[in-house]
């Protein structure tokens, strides 16, 4: 039986004002917290990497591996699970290497693997939730 699954769709602008937003209000948390206002441009792309390269990961859960995964709600969880953990390592990755490009000391420590795994599955709970929160689809009901 295959699975009934709708890609996810969302307007351009939807994402970017999303995203963008995130970006900022982190980038000036930090600039913020470490006393280097000045250092907010780089900051807002390093803060990026976490933010729209989120939702291209979920993207491609959602619309590429979700439909190739057993339908068994198990397998994924653990599916969506696997692949957080991969994309929060890949953008942690990405974002040292732009934080290095661009800040002269970069402020963010070098995360092991398992801790930028980790956090962003973090992350992506805190998200669903309050997504289950506002009874949207999300992780927890197996909707979204």
């Amino acid at each position: 039986m295959a699975n009934a699954w709708k890609p996810f769709r969302e307007p351009l602008r939807a994402t970017l004002t999303r995203t963008i937003g995130i970006a900022a209000i982190a980038a000036t948390v930090v600039a913020l917290t470490s006393r280097g206002f000045g250092r907010w441009p780089a900051l807002f792309v390093v803060m990026l990497w976490p933010s729209f390269g989120g939702h291209w990961i979920e993207l491609f859960y959602l619309n590429w591996l979700r439909p190739h995964v057993p339908p068994k709600p198990y397998v994924q969880r653990v599916a969506r699970i696997a692949v957080w953990f991969a994309g929060g390592v890949v953008m942690a990755v990405g974002a040292r290497w732009t934080a290095s490009a661009l800040l002269a000391h970069p402020a963010m420590p070098w995360l092991t693997w398992i801790t930028a795994g980790g956090a962003f599955i973090a992350i992506e709970l805190v998200v669903h939730a309050a997504l289950q929160m506002r009874g949207r689809a999300s992780f927890y009901n197996g909707l979204g």
